[in-house]
């Protein structure tokens, strides 16, 4: 019997696979759940709904502060939970690609630098999942691979640079901890579902098709020659479990990425004729765009960041053979984005106007 510890609930990827886990896995007793106090009233009814489904397993809501010594549990939960833990999976992150660098540093680093300390305590640590980035390559190009991370390349936004300074914290703890880490691209909803607790990522093109849906014509955004990395939710969470419980992933750096990625133009376009039935007649330029981005009431009523343009520049390109080595055992792969687009555009089409869903632009 198995007891797995999760923070950055109730973030969607954690409890996408938290639901996973205990679909697959028929011997997990202990789920804790760290969250701040601020979310508990949210995770609440979340938990009360797992106990619906899975009356076998326990929930611990534990409060908590990864950024804190011992992640500011209280000491009754300290006791419980270094007694019941085997498998810890670190989620919790700042994801903003427009963060100030102070709090990134204190979330991202000083975070993951106390989540490292603690798990040292735990007596029957069997696995520590650390949820990193494709994106610590930062401005980087070429063929990115899973077993590089030092570089001396800069970074596209705050966000990229610390999750790289955490990644390091986290790998040069394999030679004393049992460590996999996981290297998502670009996460977008479910690929039959298309359910998403945010439009962000991806969903900043259809953002900014919606809100230029009145012009007769619609451009590209400058050549779009970028790789456009995107892995369904579901994608993630399978392959994340599996590689839980896998021998073979053990101390490795993984890239779950799509490995037939698309441009970022042949992106836009799809959307555009699946969300609005329109094809993209000629192109603004990047620079013409960043500076129209640079105005606020711009940025709100695109519901675009203007950090997100750095993308459509860059030319690096994810190598995932090893993961793909491990996963193919299990069969688990990744669907192709033409093959996604349909349930992501119908999925935003339902949601639109859901505030709750759309993420805040300053």
């Amino acid at each position: 019997m198995k007891g797995y510890f999760f923070t950055g609930f109730p973030g969607f990827i954690c409890q996408e696979l938290v639901r996973e886990l205990l679909l697959t896995k028929k011997n997990v007793t202990n789920v804790f759940l760290l969250v701040l106090p601020t979310q508990k009233s949210v995770s609440v009814p979340i938990i009360q709904t797992y106990q619906q489904q899975f009356p076998h397993t326990t929930f611990h809501l534990i409060e908590g502060d990864i950024t804190q010594q011992n992640l500011n549990m209280s000491s009754e939960d300290q006791k419980l939970v270094k007694k019941e833990t085997n498998y810890v999976y670190h989620l919790a992150a700042i994801y903003d690609l427009a963060v100030k660098k102070e709090i990134a540093y204190q979330v991202n680093v000083k975070g993951t630098n106390q989540v490292v300390e603690w798990l040292k305590k735990l007596p029957n640590l069997e696995r520590f999942i650390y949820f990193s980035t494709a994106y610590v390559a930062g401005k980087r190009e070429g063929k990115l691979l899973e077993t590089e991370l030092i570089h001396e390349a800069s970074f596209k936004n705050h966000y990229e640079e610390t999750k790289y300074l955490a990644e390091i914290i986290v790998d040069r703890e394999k030679d004393h901890l049992p460590i996999t880490i996981i290297r998502p691209g670009i996460v977008k909803g479910h690929s039959q579902t298309g359910e998403t607790s945010k439009f962000d990522g991806p969903y900043l093109m259809l953002n900014f098709l919606h809100s230029l849906r009145f012009l007769p014509l619609i451009p590209h955004l400058g050549k779009g020659e970028a790789e456009f990395n995107v892995v369904p939710i579901d994608y993630i969470v399978k392959s994340t479990c599996y590689l839980t419980h896998s021998e073979r992933a053990l101390g490795k750096t993984l890239h779950l990425t799509n490995p037939e990625p698309i441009t970022i133009r042949e992106a836009y376009t799809v959307l555009m004729e699946k969300f609005l039935k329109k094809a993209p007649t000629g192109s603004i330029p990047l620079p013409l765009a960043k500076t129209f981005l640079r105005v606020p009431t711009a940025r709100k009523w695109l519901k675009v960041e203007r950090e997100a343009l750095d993308y459509f520049t860059w030319k690096g390109s994810f190598d995932c053979k090893e993961a793909r080595r491990i996963l193919d055992d299990e069969d688990i792969n990744c669907p192709s984005f033409h093959i996604t687009a349909d349930m992501m555009v119908k999925y935003y089409n339902e949601h639109k106007y859901d505030q709750m869903k759309h993420i805040h632009i300053s």
